[in-house]
């Protein structure tokens, strides 16, 4: 589990079990709406990979910040998909509905002036009795502010929205006021993680994770999106060079041998430099020296195998 950058085990806790509050938030919405940016953002630290490409996000993944007595678990969730009927878009879908099932506060993230066919099928998904604040992201990209009070009249309309919070995730201070905004419906309890803790996901999940967003980046619109990455190799070894060593061997599994030299590139170029930029990312992110390995391999129709869907790790 990922804990913010600095050494030792989890501090002692600051505040008193019976004064702290401590809830789940959800971040819904449609694929490529800024969710991952907003959780990177809320956490402080990048947990959540993002790209341009649609379904970047495929797992529940949680988030965690602690501020002052609250505690605040988010939850990003895949983008709920509507195109392809496949065993991995099941899968995503099944992931959203579970992560929106038992939540104190879900946000409801679209872009500002906006509302699509893909909004419309997330938020009919919205529970009646758990309150949601309407996050309106990307409002650096409206240029004309005076359309966004039809709009959100319009977004009233269709659902009874707790809050309605006009921001930027890449906004410092909107960032801020939306915590001071959330922490209102988190309930009086014990935190359940320590207060030093970010994730509750693996550092290796984390590291396919990173190969899957430097994959999708440095191969754009030319790769579909059924591929992945597995992790096959992940061990901690001892280094009198350094303080702490990892070797790490991923596969990217691909569905076409044209895709497999796609991502490979000319003399092996694409792969190197997905190689390189993982490798740097995750020396960062873990604060360690990192070997890796990349293999490409086809597996095709492996994302309408149901089997091989859970057996790549989705649910």
């Amino acid at each position: 589990m990922l804990a913010a950058a600095r050494p030792g085990a989890a501090r002692a806790c600051s505040v008193a079990p019976e004064a702290q509050r401590c809830g789940v938030i959800a971040i819904v919405g449609k694929p490529n709406v800024g969710k991952s940016t907003l959780l990177n953002a809320l956490v402080g630290q990048k947990i959540s990979i993002t790209s341009r490409k649609a379904q970047t996000t495929r797992h529940r993944i949680t988030g965690i910040r602690t501020l002052g007595d609250a505690q605040f678990i988010f939850v990003d969730t895949p983008g709920f998909q509507t195109r392809h009927n496949t065993a991995l878009n099941k899968s995503l879908n099944k992931t959203v509905l579970g992560a929106i099932g038992d939540v104190d506060l879900v946000l409801f993230v679209v872009e500002a002036g906006s509302f699509t066919l893909g909004d419309a099928k997330v938020l009919s998904l919205l529970k009646p009795g758990v309150p949601a604040l309407l996050v309106a992201n990307k409002l650096d990209t409206v240029h004309r502010r005076a359309e966004i009070a039809p709009w959100l009249k319009g977004m009233q309309e269709r659902h009874p929205f707790a809050e309605f919070v006009p921001m930027s995730a890449k906004n410092k201070g909107d960032v801020e006021r939306l915590f001071g905004i959330c922490s209102k419906y988190l309930p009086q309890q014990p935190w359940w993680y320590a207060e030093d803790e970010l994730t509750d996901r693996s550092e290796k999940f984390l590291a396919s994770e990173t190969v899957r967003e430097k994959l999708f980046r440095f191969t754009g619109d030319e790769l579909p999106y059924t591929s992945t990455v597995v992790i096959d190799k992940f061990e901690e070894e001892a280094s009198k060079a350094h303080k702490r060593l990892l070797r790490i061997a991923a596969t990217i599994v691909v569905e076409r041998d044209n895709h497999k030299a796609m991502v490979i590139g000319d003399k092996g170029e694409r792969l190197k430099r997905i190689g390189t930029e993982t490798r740097q990312e995750l020396e960062k992110l873990m604060d360690c020296k990192v070997f890796l390995e990349l293999w490409v391999k086809v597996r095709s129709g492996w994302a309408d195998d149901e089997a091989r869907v859970r057996s790549f790790g989705y649910e």
